[in-house]
């Protein structure tokens, strides 16, 4: 069974800024996606929007999939839902990513095998907000 990282990495990962996709970054301020987005970016990370449906989010260019995003990134962070889940952190491990997060109710066991066996840090069914309360 998956067991996340220690409250020590989880706090490494938060403060030390990132270049993070949030994939399923809506461009409705009313979603938790874009909320979690702005708070990563007000808390110094580079945030690259992942959304095949909107051409930009939070004033930044908006890229289809993790493919398309230029200059790589360091954390992907997946607001989809658990049945999408794996695709994602399929194409996070192709690209080169060194973190995966999956959100809250975002549950992939054999998805977060597959990241941890490829040299990911996984952090699954846990959100960012309320990490930087509860560690910071």
């Amino acid at each position: 069974m998956f067991q996340n990282p220690s409250d020590s990495i989880i706090r490494e990962i938060l403060a030390s800024p990132r270049r993070v996709a949030v994939v399923g970054c809506s461009p409705d301020a009313g979603r938790d996606s874009h909320r979690i987005a702005t708070l990563l970016m007000e808390r110094g990370h580079d945030v690259v929007p992942v959304n095949p449906a909107a051409a930009e989010v939070l004033g930044r260019p908006c890229f289809p999939s993790l493919s398309q995003v230029p200059g790589g990134v360091e954390m992907v962070d997946i607001f989809r839902r658990s049945e999408h889940a794996g695709g994602v952190v399929d194409e996070a491990i192709a690209i080169g990513a060194r973190i995966v997060w999956l959100q809250l109710d975002v549950i992939d066991e054999r998805a977060a095998q597959r990241a941890s066996a490829a040299g990911l840090t996984v952090v699954m069914n846990r959100c960012p907000a309320i990490e930087y309360r509860r560690l910071f």
